[in-house]
């Protein structure tokens, strides 16, 4: 069954999203909300990972995707476009186990990745919203 090589590639990004989430936050320490929401969704993404476990173990696969999106920056304003990239990533990888659970009428994985996806799609709306207060200075200041 195809369903546990993306389960295990859903675990496998989940895992590299909390890596680059503390990577984020370490970059940006003076920036106190980046830092603490960074930490705060790289253990969500921790835990999202550690609840596939046994989805992955029932379902056999292992993680043989690639991920399109590229490292982080310095750059707030790139790093945060960066991590909406990767969440949304997740998000749509998330959303075809919803569609899988749904087929296969599997209410354990479907009410997990359910809730994982709403999870990761809040995220993302932090995001969206501190680039949308940071992008007006960080890109027009200095400008004639």
């Amino acid at each position: 069954m195809k369903l546990g090589g993306l389960l295990a590639h859903l675990e496998a990004l989940e895992l590299a999203l909390a890596v680059e989430l503390r990577t984020a936050a370490e970059r940006h320490r003076d920036d106190h909300d980046v830092e603490h929401q960074c930490r705060t969704f790289a253990r969500n993404a921790e835990a999202r990972a550690q609840g596939l476990e046994p989805l992955v173990h029932r379902c056999g696969g292992k993680a043989d995707w690639t991920t399109a999106v590229q490292k982080g920056s310095d750059d707030l304003l790139e790093e945060l476009r960066t991590l909406v990239l990767r969440h949304h990533e997740v998000i749509l990888t998330w959303t075809m186990a919803v569609q899988a659970a749904k087929a296969i009428r599997d209410a354990q994985l479907l009410a997990y990745a359910a809730a994982s996806a709403a999870e990761a799609t809040a995220e993302v709306d932090w995001f969206l919203t501190r680039i949308k207060t940071g992008a007006p200075q960080a890109l027009t200041v200095g400008q004639a």
